[in-house]
């Protein structure tokens, strides 16, 4: 297999390895087959143009093309000309399958279903990122930038996913970024030939057996490297942000103003609260509300259940809105009342979610703060925290009736799905304690009712501060054997049993109402530290529940004693009772993928069911194409010097050279640079006389600046005879580059001064054969100096400079020319 072959094998391999990362986003995983038969047709057509051979950007274009057509003939063969062939309607129906799949990302969660659209979207994504990479590594034989690209499409992947496999996905794509690069090198080291002499040979006498070492090497320091980067992060400290600790992270750093919230643990902070000796004020309210013992304080909502632990889910946050959405589920006839609270932040206390009612409607609040729209959480943005902080919270209090609760309908499918899912290692029990004690209950409502009165009355079950939080699989499981705990273990384990039954459930933490005071006033203290869960029930929304005993306050829906006696009458509303329509679907239609298509009309999901999914929100192929464009920016820009050398040599030492306007900086006619050769006027000879003098000043040219790169600076008091033996001696030469250097500074010799110069042909060997003995005596650290940051770069700088001078020249002069009276415009006169 030839090294050009292995290298367009290697970068296809790398291609999928990074795309690996987009297969947590879509479930099923069947579009990785489509696209990796895509990418292997674009790498052999890539192959075959190379080999016929075809010049690169035709090369490119009939990949591009064979992609299209493929493309077509999965997606648009209705569309297409017979059937293969894009045309007009093929693009207006990739546009509308593109709408479509950014539409279904927005509605879905991850794992997202996938739809014709997503589809497109992740196979049409990977084969153009995979045209990239083979453009780069292959046809333009640079393997290095071809990890912008590799990069570009594992940061989407990763920015989008959540989940404990990343470093799998890290690994993959690290793996075919290096395995790229190996490729590269051993490639470009079959063409040194046999480079160490000590080598040993293979027993055919091939002396490509030399070539095992460095290679071995190279595998070697990638391998070193790889580890390096999986195993150093995990020996680093890290930064645990507790909850009702000291702030520690709320908005993801770097996001450019906050576009995600992380997760944190609140168990050690939670815990700690509880066991102070001193129990210090945390803050203080003040509310026109009569009814405070049901005015908890949320701060956040733990939704994701990974089997050792609840946490909040990594997510999407906006801009705080002047009146908050109808909270998801809530509908029109449940009784809410319009409250109004004044809270004051210790100055001490310090940490990145506000404590608000909940279901908060409008903040008032100075500083940087965002919305999480899921949990309706404030969070701090870039360092903003608690501290000192004084707020305006408008919240409803809820008042459901037992019997709307017991007659709720099915909770919508896209949030039932995310908050009834349980792991596979929840211990057996937890499943089967949930069923006995549920028994003879008729619907949800009951089953939920039963599980909170066996937790708090009948369980036999002893709150106690002093028993550790746990963790691991068992630690449920141990809670209910031993019935120990506080509020944690009765709110993980309620909200699991829940889950299990099939009843929407997460945990809320915060504090509960606190003490009053005698001004008026109550003060939550950080015994008032407390979790309870969030059972979901259509119509009502979130409902609280309280299965910790004596903590807290049982709300008056769950009494079963009378269920609802507290409750006003449903037929007369409060005064500041909202009006505004739900926001959330009855329960009562579903809405299939195929209606969602044909935009049938049924029951619209809860906006924040789908984890992410903001109005605000950019479509998903726009992200996509933002995160491509800003990755090839950014890392373009430190190699602009290296390119604009690569650029410049191919114009000098190609086959077409021609001097006219310019000639690496230098015009006809102006002083070209180069060891003394000054005020070259090819006006005097003739057309061939002409190529050959610009061919040959243009291989002294580029002579002059390699040997600058290489630490050789131009003198330019030399003739080209002299600096030709310079750069010889300084850059210790072997005979056969030296030579080389020689017979170019003959041709310019020949062109300076001779009355007819001949035709020196092989110019362009002669500077590669000088640049390459450049190479071999030079250290790596000079070596990587001329590649990445060629000191002759700094012409195009000096070439603007030469430039912006003229053009002020020339406009001063025509505004001279403009002020001079009209007498002196003029001639002479007759």
């Amino acid at each position: 297999m030839s090294g050009r072959a292995r290298l367009a094998l290697c970068a296809a391999a790398a291609t999928l390895m990074a795309s690996c990362a987009l297969l947590p986003l879509v479930d099923p995983a069947s579009w990785f087959l489509q696209a990796a038969f895509l990418v292997a047709v674009q790498t052999g057509v890539g192959a075959a143009a190379r080999r016929v051979p075809l010049a690169r950007p035709l090369t490119i274009a009939v990949q591009a093309l064979v992609t299209l057509m493929l493309l077509t003939l999965s997606f648009a063969r209705e569309q297409a000309i017979a059937g293969l062939l894009p045309g007009p309607d093929v693009f207006r129906y990739f546009g509308e399958l593109l709408q479509a799949g950014a539409d279904d990302v927005s509605r879905y969660s991850i794992p997202a279903p996938l739809s014709d659209g997503i589809r497109l979207m992740m196979v049409g994504g990977v084969v153009v990122i995979g045209l990239a990479v083979d453009a780069l590594a292959v046809t333009f034989r640079s393997a290095a930038p071809a990890g912008l690209p590799l990069l570009a499409l594992y940061s989407v992947a990763a920015g989008l996913a959540d989940g404990g496999a990343g470093w799998i996905w890290f690994l993959l794509a690290a793996t075919g970024y290096l395995v790229l690069l190996l490729a590269e090198g051993r490639d470009r080291l079959s063409q040194w030939g046999r480079v160490f002499g000590g080598g040993p040979r293979t027993p055919g006498g091939d002396s490509s057996g030399s070539l095992t070492a460095p290679v071995r090497t190279g595998r070697r320091i990638g391998a070193v490297a790889l580890g390096v980067a999986l195993v150093v992060p995990l020996a680093l400290p890290a930064l645990d942000g507790g909850l009702l600790d000291a702030a520690r992270t709320g908005v993801a750093a770097g996001s450019g103003g906050g576009n995600t919230i992380s997760a944190v643990n609140p168990l050690v902070s939670l815990s700690d609260s509880l066991n102070v000796d001193e129990d210090r004020e945390v803050m203080s309210y003040r509310t026109n509300s009569e009814e405070t013992q049901n005015l908890y304080l949320r701060i956040v909502s733990l939704d994701e259940f990974d089997g050792t632990a609840w946490k909040p889910a990594k997510r999407h946050v906006e801009d705080v809105p002047g009146t908050f959405p109808t909270p998801p589920g809530l509908s029109d006839d449940v009784q809410r009342t319009e409250v109004q609270t004044r809270i004051s932040a210790a100055d001490w206390y310090a940490q990145d979610w506000l404590p608000l009612p909940y279901p908060a409607s409008q903040v008032g609040i100075n500083g940087k703060w965002r919305f999480e729209p899921v949990g309706r959480t404030l969070v701090g943005d870039h360092g903003q925290t608690t501290r000192g902080q004084e707020y305006t919270v408008k919240s409803l209090i809820v008042q459901p009736t037992a019997d709307q609760l017991a007659n709720a309908p099915e909770a919508p499918e896209v949030l039932k799905r995310e908050f009834t899912k349980v792991p596979n290692s929840l211990p057996p029990v937890v499943a089967t304690t949930a069923r006995e004690i549920t028994a003879d209950a008729a619907n949800d409502y009951e089953r939920a009712v039963k599980l909170q009165d066996w937790f708090a009355l009948e369980g036999g079950f002893t709150y106690d501060t002093e028993v550790k939080v746990g963790s691991g699989s068992q630690a449920i499981a141990r809670f209910l054997r031993d019935k120990e705990g506080f509020c944690v273990h009765f709110s993980f384990a309620m909200a699991s049993m829940a889950r299990t039954l099939g009843i929407p459930a997460r945990v809320a933490v915060g504090f509960t109402p606190g003490s009053p005071k005698s001004d008026g006033t109550m003060s939550v203290g950080l015994r008032d530290a407390h979790a309870w869960p969030e059972l979901y029930f259509e119509g009502i929304g979130w409902t609280r529940f309280e299965p910790t005993p004596n903590r807290g306050s049982v709300p008056e829906y769950t009494r079963t004693d009378t269920p609802g006696a507290a409750v006003p009458d449903p037929d007369a509303p409060s005064r500041s009772s909202s009006t505004a329509p739900s926001a959330a679907p009855s329960g009562s239609e579903e809405c299939t993928a195929a209606e969602k298509k044909l935009e049938q009309s049924c029951a619209s999901e809860s906006p924040q069911a789908a984890f992410g999914a903001t109005n605000d929100d950019p479509p998903w192929w726009l992200s996509l194409l933002l995160w491509l464009a800003g990755g090839l920016a950014v890392g373009t820009l430190p190699l602009l010097p290296m390119l604009w050398r690569m650029r410049t040599r191919s114009v000098r030492l190609g086959s077409h050279n021609w001097i006219t306007a310019d000639t690496g900086g230098a015009s006809a006619g102006q002083d070209i640079g180069g060891d003394g050769v000054r005020d070259i006027r090819l006006e005097s000879h003739g057309r061939g006389e002409a190529r050959t003098t610009a061919v040959a000043l243009e291989a002294w040219q580029e002579v002059s600046d390699t040997a600058w790169d290489f630490g050789i600076p131009p003198d330019e008091s030399q003739t080209p005879r002299k600096a030709a033996a310079r750069i010889v001696r300084v850059g210790h030469l072997e005979p056969e580059a030296a030579a080389s250097v020689h017979r170019i500074a003959d041709a310019v010799e020949q062109v300076l001064y001779a009355p007819s110069p001949r035709p020196a042909p092989g110019l362009g060997a002669d500077v590669r054969r000088m640049t390459q003995g450049l190479r071999a005596t030079a250290s790596r650290g000079t070596r990587l100096r001329a590649l990445l940051a060629p000191r002759s770069s700094v012409r195009v700088v000096w070439a603007a400079s030469e430039r912006w001078h003229a053009l002020k020249y020339r406009a001063a002069t025509r505004w001279t020319a403009l002020l001079r009276p009209p007498s002196e415009q003029g001639g002479s006169g007759g």
